[in-house]
């Protein structure tokens, strides 16, 4: 349970933190499951519209998170340049399935993975960030 600790505190410090890295990991996660599988059954279309969902909770709680250590204009920093890029990609993904425009579909969903979860997640966890360093002091004992 020591290992959970700095994920306990974020949670009882900052649940809205707390609660976008739990959509992430999650969207992360299922997000590589979804690309690495079949295309077009019914499990696809299930798991996909959980994983918009997912996108959609980090997408909405990184809207309302702030830093103001780093270059910002009234707390929003540059990362959140990815929380607009969701809000316009998600829904243009999913339109584009529901049209039948299955390669705009691919390129945008795949778009979504690589930008709003990989390179996002690369610099949330940059050093002086506010949540690598708790992820760091988390990973960090289990890492040596």
């Amino acid at each position: 349970m020591e290992t959970f600790a700095p994920f306990l505190r974020l949670l009882e410090r900052n649940p809205l933190v707390f609660s976008h890295l739990v959509f992430a990991l999650a969207a992360l996660a299922l997000g590589a499951v979804i690309l690495t599988r079949r295309k077009g059954t019914g499990s696809h279309r299930a798991t996909g519209w959980l994983w918009v969902l997912l996108m959609g909770g980090t997408m909405l709680t990184s809207a309302f998170i702030r830093d103001y250590r780093l270059p910002n204009l009234a707390g929003i920093t540059p990362i959140h340049l990815f929380t607009v890029l969701v809000a316009f990609e998600l829904p243009r993904a999913v339109l584009a399935a529901r049209r039948g425009d299955i390669a705009l579909h691919r390129k945008a969903m795949r778009g979504l993975y690589i930008g709003g979860c990989i390179v996002a997640g690369l610099f949330t966890l940059l050093p002086g960030r506010f949540l690598g360093r708790q992820v760091w002091a988390a990973v960090g004992p289990l890492l040596g």
